[in-house]
């Protein structure tokens, strides 16, 4: 299937998901899972850079609008799809990347998890930050980005592992 076809795709399956069903569930009335992250996690590294960023933008926006949650989602979202390339570099202990073959399927797990986690607990505690924006509620923050991102992880590790298994 065409690239562009694949990213459209899950671009709007994301949004829909998150909007639809998870944004209506909270577990034990407190955690709401955000796995829309997946878009900027599994976006292929060898496409232009300035495109990505818009659309992790656009992605949040999108999440925000149907949420109505002032562009925190947007801010979150377009910081990690920012670090995401340095970030893998590092994890790498790669100077380059060999763009062409490169995939996030073929990651070992614990630089994939490590990958994952980074990028999701970043995400959250912007999001969780800009949403409280008040240092009373440090703990909340603290508490809700950490308690929200063991549940995105989770489902962002299941959902790469159906994702690979269909391949």
């Amino acid at each position: 299937m065409n690239d562009v076809i694949k990213n459209t795709a899950l671009f709007i399956g994301l949004v829909l998901v998150q909007v639809i069903v998870l944004n209506n569930i909270l577990f034990w009335g407190y955690i709401n899972p955000l796995p829309y992250i997946l878009f900027v996690i599994i976006y292929p590294v060898k496409k232009d850079r300035g495109l990505f960023l818009l659309l992790s933008f656009l992605l949040g926006l999108c999440i925000d609008f149907f949420s109505d949650s002032g562009g925190v989602n947007a801010a979150a979202t377009l910081f990690i799809a920012y670090i995401r390339l340095p970030l893998l570099k590092g994890l790498l202990r790669k100077p380059e990347i060999d763009f062409p073959v490169f995939t996030i399927f073929k990651l070992p797990f614990l630089r994939l998890l490590s990958f994952i986690a980074i990028l999701t607990f970043v995400h959250h505690f912007i999001l969780f930050g800009l949403e409280y924006f008040k240092l009373n509620m440090i703990l909340t923050i603290f508490s809700k980005t950490f308690l929200t991102s063991i549940f995105t992880i989770i489902l962002l590790i299941l959902s790469l592992l159906f994702m690979d298994k269909n391949k």
